[in-house]
């Protein structure tokens, strides 16, 4: 039986070996005749882009492969004094290339041509500049189809014709134009997403689009025919057309039927509020009867007083916010407001009268919605079943006030009593993390630079609060996705900090299912890397897209398992792989995670080396998009 010489299978293996790691012939050849057209036979990348080696291997210049795909990702040939035409077909029209090209930058170059309508076959793309070139023609609508694109820039170039209309890529953060010929409107854009806009020095006209007060005279200027906010020149007001003539009598019947009905609809409003005016004045009457009756009488003392409210989740007729008087060791005014300006004066009475609305049931109490006489907005937090005495729990409150930073949810006001403790917060009407990652909010496009902004500043304020209370061992104890809210500004602020009680008796059961030992001191300790899983598992989530249960799969425990088979890349969020993230510092950020859940609470980092390495890696990621920029 005739055995294959050893020599004949390395040979095979080798070349096996090779093809793996070198891209096809077709991908080469397209890159270089795409580079042909494109760099006027510049002698410096014609030596290196040949048929003789290998983009990827050999490093051609300004190609970026990905190495686990082996794959084309990035083409930068900033300021190489490239002198041809741009001719997208050579790239987008290769299937290989089209799938995997993400970013394409030709920025400071004199390159010529117009861009053709295959750019839209390279539907990976999530990056596109030619800045500061002599590229000229429409700019084509087929843009509009690379659903992927975030950053577009074709300023300082010679582009004619209308804007194309790229209101359908919803992920479109930067869109720069300026220093063109561009005439005729403004398209519309998703002014919600975009965060860098610009189309000064053209020819532009008409009115300007609502961009919802997001950029400035600077983003508009230079052009005289353009009118509307933000500019001085106001639009002229839009003459009726002939048809609208014609229809006018119509339409003015219509209006009187659409008047009428606002008549009724009034006439019944005010009815209402006048018929609801009448029924409260009643139950005030007989509330103060009852309080006079409470007064005169000691033996009525153990009386409970409730208020009257609407409970929307539950449809009960007596809202479960109510005081015991017998117990409580404060009068019914002892509300205590602390520092903040916002509740000035407010009464406890006033909580009681005010509607509620139930928002959840926690493990560590009961959260409310409340509106103020005044239309004010609260959250009411309802602990029971705490036990600390009335005066620690006063001077623990007092002492949170005090740790203040603008990343930290304050309380605004507390009431205690022997057996229950109330709360109460400013509403925060944006949501919270939680809702962001795992659920409808808003619409709103979750990218990496913003993750990795929220995990800094998260970090940093649990730094602030660990260093300011650490004498006073008050961690968080409950840190979660759901208990990061987004203020008016959309800035993270962590709330209910310091409301967890512990058992800090002998083995008593810790958080994450882990032991205390005894003593106060020990159970701070553990509280603090308590906070550190908690910081771990929020980065985690930011990071993979995914809950912390997952189709009864634990995160931490599926982020393991997959890392452990060394496939890191597929934990991270699809999202951020579409988008081009940085799978670097994605990478880094997991392994600042992965050392937060380690189930040894003493081998976990401090939360000041957290906040440092988080800020790193956010450093880092903002150097790049300077260089790139």
């Amino acid at each position: 039986m005739n055995q294959t010489p050893l020599w004949v299978t390395f040979l095979s293996f080798f070349i096996i070996l090779h093809t793996t790691h070198s891209l096809d012939a077709v991908v080469k050849s397209s890159l270089i005749n795409f580079l042909s057209e494109l760099s006027n036979n510049n002698a410096l990348l014609n030596s290196v882009w040949n048929t003789s080696t290998d983009p990827c291997t050999d490093r051609w210049t300004g190609v970026t492969c990905n190495s686990r795909k082996n794959s084309v990702s990035r083409l930068n040939l900033t300021r190489l004094n490239l002198s041809g035409s741009f001719d997208a077909s050579h790239l987008c029209n290769d299937q290989s290339l089209a799938a995997s090209l993400s970013v394409i930058i030709l920025d400071g170059n004199n390159i010529q041509g117009e861009i053709s309508a295959d750019i839209s076959n390279c539907t990976q793309l999530s990056r596109l500049r030619l800045s500061q070139n002599r590229i000229s023609g429409n700019l084509t609508g087929s843009l509009s189809l690379l659903s992927n694109l975030k950053r577009l820039d074709v300023s300082y170039n010679n582009f004619t014709g209308a804007l194309p209309d790229l209101s359908r890529i919803s992920g479109l953060t930067m869109f720069l134009a300026q220093y063109n010929q561009f005439t005729d409107k403004i398209p519309q854009f998703d002014f919600s997403n975009l965060r860098q806009f610009n189309v000064s020095y053209n020819d532009l006209s008409g009115p300007i689009p609502d961009t919802r007060g997001k950029f400035d005279l600077s983003s508009f200027f230079h052009n005289p025919k353009l009118c509307g906010d933000p500019l001085p020149n106001k639009c002229p007001p839009t003459p009726p057309s002939n048809l609208e003539g014609k229809k006018s009598k119509h339409v003015s019947k219509t209006r009187i039927l659409i008047f009428s009905g606002y008549a009724v609809l009034g006439l019944l409003a005010i009815v209402f509020i006048t018929w609801r005016i009448c029924k409260r004045r009643k139950s005030e009457q007989k509330v103060e009867a009852v309080n006079n009756v409470e007064s005169a009488d000691d033996s009525n003392i153990n009386k409970s007083k409730s208020f009257e409210s609407r409970d929307y989740i539950t449809g009960e007729s007596k809202s479960e916010l109510s005081m015991n008087s017998a117990e409580s060791s404060l009068p019914s005014s002892s509300l205590v407001v602390l520092t903040s300006p916002v509740v000035n004066g407010l009464k406890f009475g006033e909580l009681l009268r005010a509607p509620a609305e139930l928002l959840g049931r926690r493990k560590n109490g009961t959260l409310y919605k409340i509106v103020l006489e005044n239309g004010m907005n609260l959250v009411v937090k309802r602990i029971k079943d705490w036990a600390i005495s009335s005066n620690d729990f006063k001077l623990r409150m007092q002492r949170l006030d005090q740790a203040k930073h603008p990343n930290i949810l304050p309380a605004l006001a507390f009431y205690c009593s022997k057996q229950e403790k109330l709360l109460v917060y400013e509403f925060q009407e944006n949501g919270s993390l939680f809702r962001l990652l795992h659920g409808a909010q808003m619409g709103q496009a979750f990218d990496w630079a913003r993750r990795l902004d929220i995990a800094a500043k998260i970090s940093e304020a649990l730094s602030f609060m660990h260093q300011e209370l650490g004498e006073a061992g008050i961690a968080h104890g409950n840190l979660k996705s759901s208990n990061i809210l987004f203020n008016k500004s959309m800035e993270p602020c962590i709330s209910e900090y310091g409301l967890m009680a512990f058992d800090i008796q002998d083995s008593s059961t810790f958080a994450n299912g882990f032991k205390c030992p005894a003593g106060a001191i020990a159970a701070s300790s553990f509280a603090y890397k308590a906070d550190i899983y908690g910081l771990g598992v929020i980065l985690l989530e930011l990071l993979t897209g995914r809950p912390m249960q997952k189709d009864g799969v634990d995160l931490t425990t599926w982020v393991h398992s997959v890392v452990r088979e060394e496939w890191t890349v597929e934990v991270f969020d699809k999202g951020l792989i579409s988008e081009g993230a940085s799978e670097e510092r994605m990478v880094h950020l997991l392994q600042v995670a992965i050392k937060c859940v380690n189930r040894s609470p003493a081998t976990r980092p401090t939360i000041s080396q957290v906040a440092a390495m988080i800020n790193a890696i956010k450093e880092e990621e903002e150097r790049s998009i300077v260089s790139e920029a």
